[in-house]
């Protein structure tokens, strides 16, 4: 694998805990080390990120949260002091123009003639009042990276239709995961108990959208009706709990699980659902060997979940989640293959590792100390 032969820096508006693995995997390919700088979250954001980085160097900072909703901002105290006591040879910040204090953090790296990459989702069209100017600050915003990095080929798309150069824009897949060194399971060619095993893991809070999942089962026929498991905890749960045993009584929660005990659930299961946003156990899911079914959210899994191992539910209603886990149990045998699928796409595709030499190479094409 290649190196980033140079000390590079990376800013987060907030480090969630999930992201810690990838960093320090790679800090350990930064021949002169790495540093972070990150702020918290607010607290309705429910983000975990209470985990400090191993490998690479973090600075804590504060972030200024400015207004709500579609006109958010974020300043970042002390973002300019920490670049001039690192003195990195290439910054990664999030593309984000949101974020006020990325504009000085770009300044100073220009000044001395050092490289600065933006990270993010992409740029999706703008709708509603003063769209065109969104559209412009944006256009400007990301014309002063040298290089841009985006989790999907949507995102790259977006990028090039506000007329960066697309040969600049690397598609780094959003991973949560090593490849899997295990096996996939050897499960049956039938439903043990004639009942499939559906799948959740994540945190109970609106945005999952459980509620419309525990509906969703309940509206199935009786004969295809099956095993709901909902392995998490959070804001939700005592109401989720009283859903479940008002309309379906075949829920079990098991409340926050880890480890070795996660993945024997992952291994029992036969499907996996995730009808709302983030989820980032769906890769985990897949490594599992497991088929899964996904809400369309922020493009972040849009190569990951395709029509050989998953569906992704254009439309977020109960309805159409109904009608995916039908078709789903419908071909036992189809539902064996695209788990195998998805076993192969984080094993060969989308995982860890290749999200870090994404990262090296994107750098490395700015740098030219390779």
């Amino acid at each position: 694998m290649e190196r980033i032969h140079g000390h590079l820096a990376i800013q987060q508006r907030v480090l969630p805990a999930y992201r810690i693995p990838f960093f320090d995997a790679l800090a350990a390919e930064c021949t002169q080390g790495m540093s972070m700088i990150a702020g918290q979250a607010r607290t309705e954001e429910n983000i975990e990120s209470n985990a400090i980085p191993a490998v690479a160097a973090f600075t804590q900072t504060k972030n200024i949260h400015l207004f709500r909703g579609r006109w958010y901002l974020c300043w970042q105290r002390g973002i300019v002091p920490w670049l001039k006591k690192t003195q990195p040879d290439a910054l990664i910040l999030e593309a984000n123009p949101r974020n006020l204090s990325s504009y000085s953090a770009i300044h100073w790296m220009k000044q001395l003639k050092r490289p600065v990459i933006g990270w993010g989702l992409g740029s999706p069209m703008a709708h509603g009042n003063w769209s065109s100017l969104r559209l412009g600050l944006r256009r400007r915003f990301i014309h002063q990276f040298d290089a841009l990095i985006t989790y999907s080929r949507r995102g790259a798309d977006e990028y090039a239709q506000l007329g960066f150069t697309p040969e600049k824009i690397f598609v780094a897949p959003n991973a949560a995961v090593p490849r899997p060194m295990h096996a996939p399971p050897n499960r049956p060619s039938n439903f043990l108990g004639d009942r499939p095993v559906i799948l959740f893991v994540g945190r109970l809070q609106e945005r999952k959208k459980v509620g419309d999942l525990i509906r969703a089962c309940a509206a199935l026929p009786q004969a295809i009706q099956p095993i709901l498991w909902i392995v998490g905890d959070g804001p939700m749960r005592s109401e989720l709990e009283s859903l479940a045993s008002k309309i379906y009584s075949q829920t079990k929660f098991f409340g926050a699980v880890h480890g070795q005990e996660l993945n024997h659930q992952f291994v029992k299961a036969d499907l996996f659902v995730l009808p709302g946003t983030g989820g980032l156990a769906v890769q985990q899911a897949m490594s599992f060997g497991l088929p899964v079914i996904v809400g369309q959210a922020d493009g972040t899994q849009t190569d990951l979940v395709r029509p050989e191992n998953g569906w992704s539910l254009i439309s977020g209603s109960v309805e159409t989640l109904t009608q995916a886990l039908q078709i789903a149990f419908s071909d036992v045998a189809r539902l064996r293959r695209m788990g195998l699928e998805s076993y192969r796409i984080v094993k060969d595709e989308i995982n860890l590792e290749t999200m870090v030499r994404v990262f090296i190479k994107a750098v490395n094409s700015v740098t030219g100390l390779q």
